[in-house]
């Protein structure tokens, strides 16, 4: 068992009297919710549990406190970071299932929605109504997993991440109270901003049941278009231009040569082998038509060429899928590896800067080194494919990883601009944030006296490192 505590038989008798056979102890389904996406080793729970409401959510919660049992929240599993792993046991609550949309309002642009929503469920609910949720970080997760993590995506240039489109939230907490963090109203000056709190808490302060989050109006029309460069300075030269010249680009995503190479042959596109630049533009046909010829003559000039557009929805929904899947493509750059992804955010100001001596610094790592990210706002991400038979590998890309950090603290930057905390980055947590973190320390054992939730992921409570 991974767990120093003992986990005492008679909570399955509690828990099964509760949920009856959403409560399970298979080894499969446990080592299921004890990995994810990162390189972490597996770490798989006592038992999984899957309720279907706030309610629910609360008794176990409580089953959980009288034993002294960690809770770990799960959604789909598509973390980066570890969030999820039982690195000390306990109970996963599983929130999948809790996916019942239950207001939409229209007039006021605005859902409610259980955690276990995802975000294209969401969106195909609500597309007759002419509205949308922006926020995309490529994997379909849970909503109220995008707001544990304080999620991103490639809208985020122009609509913002989860913190900005986050309304309120229904929170379960340590100690078994059920609580509503805000109101719908579009702006509220009643009190501490608890919303903001929970989001990007990683499960640490509570369980998020319920999330209310902002909608938009479907633009009247879109582009997207894809451009390739003569090198990398080129490509964020170009986004550095179209932001601090005003031009409202949806979506501006970068790859390197290595995952463009990774998506042809995963995606079976052909695009030009080179840096290049993924664009969406939103608005009035008109205007989108301005935005392009803007950013294509600011592209040239930066060694820009082969513009290819895509305007109808299909052909747009083609390339962003071989964006989206480039994560998955590039893990083919060498087939058996895990990857330890970077996930830095450094001012635009700085952007260029920044990628450019981060490319220089991993030229010698052993394998190709593939760069992708959201850079209209900033963030990029390196992956370093990890052999699991040498370890000495995982090793170097945590030290690639700590340069990269400290490069992007040094441009008043962040360690995480959307991955999270989690297990890997808790140290540099302290170095982004310093005496900060006591604070942060001081909030967990307010709200988590016993540290039961999520244990181990965000704060470093003492001093072991993951």
């Amino acid at each position: 068992m991974n767990t120093a505590r003992e986990f005492d038989q008679s909570i399955l008798l509690e828990l099964q009297a509760l949920l009856g056979d959403r409560v399970t102890t298979s080894a499969g389904i446990r080592e299921h919710h004890g990995k994810d996406e990162s390189y972490f080793p597996i770490a798989p729970p006592d038992a999984v549990v899957f309720p279907h409401s706030t309610e629910e959510v609360r008794d176990v919660v409580n089953i959980c406190r009288r034993h002294n049992v960690p809770m770990i929240p799960y959604g789909v599993g598509t973390s980066l970071e570890g969030h999820t792993l039982a690195v000390q046991g306990g109970v996963s609550i599983d929130l999948s299932q809790m996916n019942r949309i239950l207001a939409v309002h229209e007039e006021d642009l605005d859902a409610v929605v259980q955690a276990g929503v995802t975000r294209k469920q969401l969106n195909e609910h609500i597309r007759h109504t002419g509205l949308f949720f922006p926020v995309d970080p490529g994997a379909d997760a849970t909503l109220g997993g995008m707001a544990a993590t304080r999620a991103s995506g490639t809208n985020a240039v122009r609509y913002g991440t989860m913190r900005e489109n986050v309304l309120a939230l229904t929170v379960v907490l340590a100690d078994g109270r059920i609580i509503k963090t805000a109101s719908r109203a579009k702006k509220s000056s009643a009190g501490y901003d608890l919303t903001r709190l929970f989001v990007g808490s990683e499960g640490t302060l509570g369980i998020i049941t319920e999330v209310t989050v902002k909608l938009y109006a479907v633009q009247a029309a879109m582009s997207a278009a894809v451009c390739a460069f003569d090198s990398i300075d080129g490509c964020t030269q170009t986004v550095i231009q179209i932001i601090q010249s005003g031009i409202p680009v949806a979506r501006s995503e970068i790859v390197c040569e290595n995952s463009i190479r990774a998506i042809n042959n995963y995606s079976k596109t052909n695009y030009r082998v080179a840096p290049t630049l993924f664009f969406e533009f939103h608005g009035t046909e008109a205007s989108v038509i301005e935005q392009a010829e803007m950013v294509q003559e600011i592209a040239r000039d930066n060694g820009g060429k082969d513009f290819i557009w895509a305007t109808r929805a299909e052909d747009r929904t083609k390339l962003w899928e071989a964006r989206h899947h480039a994560y998955f493509a590039c893990l083919q750059l060498r087939p058996g590896c895990r990857s330890v992804s970077t996930d830095v955010c450094v001012p635009i100001s700085r952007l260029a800067e920044c990628v450019a001596e981060s490319m220089q610094d991993v030229k010698d790592y052993v394998a190709p080194v593939p760069l992708m990210g959201h850079v209209g706002d900033g963030n990029f991400h390196l992956m370093f494919l990890v052999d699991p038979n040498h370890p000495e590998e995982l090793e170097q890309a945590k030290n690639f990883n700590k340069r990269l950090v400290k490069r992007a603290i040094a441009m008043e930057g962040t360690c995480t601009g959307e991955h999270g905390i989690g297990l890997g980055k808790q140290s540099s947590l302290i170095e982004e944030h310093g005496e900060a973190v006591d604070v942060m320390r001081d909030i967990k054992r307010l709200f988590d006296p016993h540290n039961l939730m999520n244990p181990g992921k965000l704060i470093p409570l003492d001093e072991r490192r993951y």
